[in-house]
């Protein structure tokens, strides 16, 4: 007998995905050459900071047996095509939100012909020309942001304001006042930018050292600590990435997060806060560098592009993205695990192959880790000095 209690999979944390991307809305309620307009106007100015992605299906009429593309017509199942200036790929499979997330993982904002398709967020158009249409279509409305009205319409039809109470609360705007709209959307990213988090990495276990570097003082407190306070003045949360075997070991005063993805060294580490809190970005810093500064993370943090996987500093010894003082985005969360799942757990060789801003730092004795006895004198005198 199964309890009623008994849960079969672990609940974990879930990342605040719609049907394609974190951010996206469905345009519905106008014809779809209206709706590829607005889109136009709304992608051209937000492209300029945002990544866009627009969703629309084929307005071709077909019986379904119409000719396969390419190679698909002599049985291949996926064609990829460098077009130079962009590239193509074509699939014949069953796509559904899981796949469509992975696809749109790396998308700021994803506009949806909602004639076709469905978004966790909604644009109504008031369009008399397609008053029927959007009267069919009155379960999709589940979270209206804004409306829109025509050149035909000049208030909110009955069966809109019944479907949606708060109606009166939203913005309500004149299909061809572009300008507010991309205001609209301008202010909603930027409501949506993920908080920032700082993570310590304080859980390796010091081998080259021969002591727990976490625990060496540098500043007057041990090193972990005084790293956490220093992020303190950057995010609204810090934690200490540490080994499960450690968490009793630390001052209650500052929070942990405790590895799940173990073996895996500052990788796994990532991952893990990650797992903890998906949404939020994490400013991730290693617990040894002893000469890390204020005005290095002021750097960073002013620097900080969310369109980005990731913002890094270019490493001063061989050029390379610096990976254990980097701010990663919600977005580089997918990116890690698809990495892992390849066989790679280098967080530089993600950095390296991916979409990052990469910054030259202000400070480069600030990005020194200290990794053996030898170092640790290097750098004594350096302070003292």
């Amino acid at each position: 007998m199964i309890s009623k209690d008994h849960k079969k999979h672990s609940v974990i944390s879930r990342p605040a995905y719609g049907n394609f991307g974190r951010n996206e809305w469905a345009i519905l309620g106008t014809p779809c050459g209206a709706i590829k307009t607005l889109a136009d106007a709304v992608i051209k100015a937000l492209s300029v900071d945002y990544k866009c992605a627009y969703v629309d299906a084929s307005h071709a009429h077909s019986d379904g047996n119409e000719a396969l593309p390419g190679r698909m017509a002599a049985g291949a199942v996926a064609e990829y095509t460098d077009q130079i200036s962009y590239h193509q790929l074509d699939l014949i499979t069953e796509l559904n939100p899981f796949r469509f997330r992975q696809f749109f993982s790396d998308m700021d904002v994803v506009l949806v012909n909602g004639n076709h398709q469905q978004a966790k967020a909604q644009v109504v158009v008031i369009d008399e020309s397609k008053k029927a249409s959007l009267q069919k279509r009155l379960e999709q409305l589940t979270n209206v942001q804004l409306i829109l009205l025509a050149d035909n319409a000049n208030e909110v039809f009955d069966f809109v304001q019944e479907a949606v109470p708060e109606w009166q609360e939203l913005p309500l705007y004149r299909l061809s006042e572009m300008d507010k709209i991309i205001a609209f959307f301008q202010k909603q990213l930027q409501r949506a930018k993920p908080v920032l988090n700082g993570l310590v990495l304080a859980g390796g276990k010091s081998v080259r050292m021969g002591q727990d570097k976490g625990a060496m003082q540098w500043h007057g407190k041990e090193q972990r600590y005084y790293v956490a306070d220093l992020l303190k003045q950057f995010c609204p949360e810090v934690f200490i990435s540490c080994r499960p075997e450690q968490q009793n070991e630390f001052d209650s005063n500052y929070k942990t997060v405790a590895d799940t993805f173990t073996g895996l060294g500052p990788y796994g580490a990532i991952l893990s806060a990650f797992r903890e809190q998906p949404d939020a970005a994490w400013l991730v810093v290693a617990c040894d560098l002893p000469l890390l500064d204020q005005q290095t993370l002021q750097r960073l943090k002013e620097s900080r592009s969310v369109s980005s996987v990731a913002t890094t500093f270019e490493s001063p010894h061989d050029s390379f993205p610096e990976p254990l003082i980097t701010i990663w985005e919600p977005k580089s969360y997918p990116l890690l695990l698809s990495f892992l799942a390849q066989g790679y757990s280098c967080p530089r060789k993600v950095l390296r192959n991916s979409d990052i801003n990469l910054l030259k730092p202000i400070n480069p004795d600030a990005l020194l880790n200290v990794n053996t006895p030898e170092d640790s004198e290097k750098v004594k005198q350096m302070i003292q000095e």
